[in-house]
């Protein structure tokens, strides 16, 4: 069986992920997003692991999770060692995503919902490197040639 991560920061990126929840009956699956009061409910409905959550209010707080959550990407690739890697941003998407590019993983980013007009940043970071590139509106298909319109996913 595959084996998939699903990752995504906390919120409506995490949303997003989740309403593709019916994919994780056909694989082997991990669900990684960032470890927060409203996420760790989510513990025993799905298989999960967490990262740091990274608020870049404080510089020197959010660079030093930003490296925290670098080791742990690279951790939890090298343990689950998965076949692809399916993420609808932000930050830490872009992290495990480019950890997973190394390690040989297929990468199928999701820009979010709210990107209508232009990719976010680590929309534009993956955009690079992706196997995959979905878009949930359809002007973006025009602006970046390697974008496939896939419709809403919430």
């Amino acid at each position: 069986m595959k084996k998939v991560i699903f990752v995504s920061s906390s919120g409506g990126h995490l949303t997003e992920i989740l309403s593709l929840s019916e994919l994780f009956k056909e694989y082997e699956y991990l669900l990684v997003t960032e470890k927060i009061d409203i996420t760790k409910s989510l513990q025993g409905q799905y298989n999960i692991d967490y990262l740091v959550y990274g608020p870049n209010r404080n510089i020197f707080k959010y660079l030093v999770n930003f490296f925290k959550n670098i080791v742990r990407c690279i951790k939890i690739v090298r343990k689950f060692k998965p076949d692809t890697i399916v993420t609808t941003g932000a930050q830490v998407g872009g992290i495990m995503c480019t950890i997973g590019k190394i390690f040989g993983a297929k990468i199928i980013y999701i820009e979010s919902v709210a990107r209508i007009n232009t990719l976010s940043k680590t929309g534009k970071l993956v955009y690079k490197f992706a196997d995959k590139f979905y878009v949930q509106w359809d002007a973006l298909t025009k602006k970046y040639k390697k974008c496939e319109y896939i419709g809403r996913l919430i």
